[in-house]
């Protein structure tokens, strides 16, 4: 069981197995890295020839010619005994004759790691085996091989990288967005670029802060709380010190502003000034003030009729120098008093969340399903059942089938996305894997599973964590 396919690639499968039947045994699958090679493989291996005996090896520059020959003679063989003295095709032969294996079907992938001797070996199985027996190699190299039939993997049309895109990504911009038009014409129908759209990174790469910055992020925000702390404390003896300050400048200003000589001694050039005179002195007539130098005398007379001449109490302030002082200060606020915590309390409650913190920061969670694999043998088989890029299918494939408690779940990466494989059993031996494959329901055997070795496994999730 495979996830969805687009219609050009499922045409390439097609494509593929027409040639083989046709009378080609050796293919070779060409194309760039991304363009889903990989994929096709195992799409085309888990769909075509069921009643065949597969093997799917995967290439590495690490892997020697010794170690590909055991690997891919394992899965067509029973506990083959293997001569490293011999070539590939004489180890072939050698075991037909003792336990013949029917028709078979070799997948390999990253075919541009095969040595010049393997090569010549491939092309001569695929041409004299004695049984039927097409073999199918992904690469990048053109002419790498003289005798197979190649064929191109093209890149993805435009409306295919918008239907990809729709299966992997929820919300997607519109096609008239400048930004996501300019992304798919820079990627050039390459699946692996396609599936790599991030577009909140596109407005702004927010990194999560290493593990030393989070614990500076901590003792700065102690700093700051306990500033914080000492201005409350403080608050009341800054505030009496401004108030002191303010009301000494504001004082000597008023009183700098009206001289006692100005008062006595300057012309009477207001109304107010004469009235404020008046009111201070008897409702006689009498001088106010004398000038021994002039001989003058300045007078006030009382009205004629001897009517009150007082102004009301309120207009009494008219040039009072004490209530002009009064209402140039800042009226306080009315200020309610509210229960400030201890300082025990506070540093108590910061050490609190320091600590979870830290805690926060220490806890790492574990790759779930993956820790059971790499307990394993490294020569132990498993059988494979399902290959999707979503959890939620694998999930529902387990309960559809009832295998709750009879599968593992490993995560793998390919092409730079997250894969989900469910495989059951694990066994010592590929017969005891063949075995195993016969306790499992129709429904599950229907999708052609195949037996994957445990040392591939602990590759593919080695290749995630790096």
């Amino acid at each position: 069981m495979q996830s969805q396919i687009l219609p050009s690639r499922a045409a390439l499968v097609d494509r593929i197995a027409l040639q083989f039947e046709y009378g080609q045994n050796l293919i070779c699958l060409l194309g760039p890295s991304g363009l889903g090679k990989s994929y096709l493989l195992e799409t085309f291996i888990t769909d075509k020839y069921l009643d065949f005996n597969k093997a799917f090896v995967q290439l590495s520059g690490k892997m020697t010619d010794q170690q590909f020959m055991t690997e891919l003679l394992e899965q067509s063989f029973s506990n083959p005994l293997i001569d490293h003295s011999l070539s590939l095709s004489e180890n072939f032969y050698q075991l037909y004759k003792q336990q013949p294996c029917g028709d078979c079907l070799w997948v390999i992938d990253g075919g541009r790691h095969l040595s010049e001797e393997l090569i010549q070996q491939l092309e001569i199985i695929a041409k004299q085996s004695p049984s039927t027996l097409y073999i199918l190699i992904a690469s990048q190299s053109v002419g790498q091989f003289s005798q197979a039939v190649e064929i191109h993997l093209e890149a993805l049309n435009l409306s295919e990288s918008k239907q990809l895109m729709r299966w992997f990504f929820d919300n997607l911009p519109v096609e008239e967005d400048p930004v996501f038009r300019t992304f798919l014409q820079e990627a050039h129908g390459n699946p692996a670029l396609l599936l790599a759209w991030e577009p909140e990174q596109q407005t702004a790469d927010i990194r999560a802060p290493e593990k030393s910055y989070k614990l500076l992020y901590v003792i700065l925000l102690l700093i700051t709380t306990m500033l914080l702390i000492i201005g409350f404390l403080y608050k009341a003896d800054m505030t009496d010190w401004w108030k002191a300050h303010y009301q000494q400048d504001t004082t000597s200003s008023v009183a700098t502003a009206l001289p006692a000589e100005a008062v006595v001694n300057g012309p009477v050039e207001s109304k107010e000034l004469v009235t404020e005179q008046a009111q201070d002195e008897p409702p006689a007539q009498q001088p106010v003030a004398t000038n021994d130098d002039n001989n003058t005398t300045l007078e006030t007379e009382m009205p004629v009729d001897g009517s009150d001449n007082k102004k009301p109490e309120n207009e009494n302030h008219n040039n009072n120098v004490a209530a002009i002082v009064d209402s140039l200060l800042p009226v306080e606020p009315v200020t309610q008093e509210t229960e400030q915590p201890t300082t025990d309390e506070v540093v108590a409650a910061i050490i609190s969340d320091a600590e979870q913190a830290e805690s926060a920061i220490e806890a790492e969670q574990p790759l779930a399903g993956n820790a059971w694999y790499l307990s394993q043998p490294d020569d132990n088989f498993v059988i494979q059942l399902l290959a999707v890029t979503k959890q939620e299918i694998s999930d529902k494939f387990i309960n559809e089938n009832g295998l709750q408690g009879q599968v593992n779940t490993y995560q793998s990466l390919r092409s730079g996305k997250p894969w989900w494989i469910v495989t059951y059993g694990s066994y010592a031996t590929l017969n005891d894997a063949k075995k195993g494959v016969t306790t499992l329901s129709d429904n599950v055997r229907k999708n052609q599973p195949f037996y994957k070795k445990i040392s591939k496994i602990k590759q593919e999730i080695a290749s995630l964590n790096q």
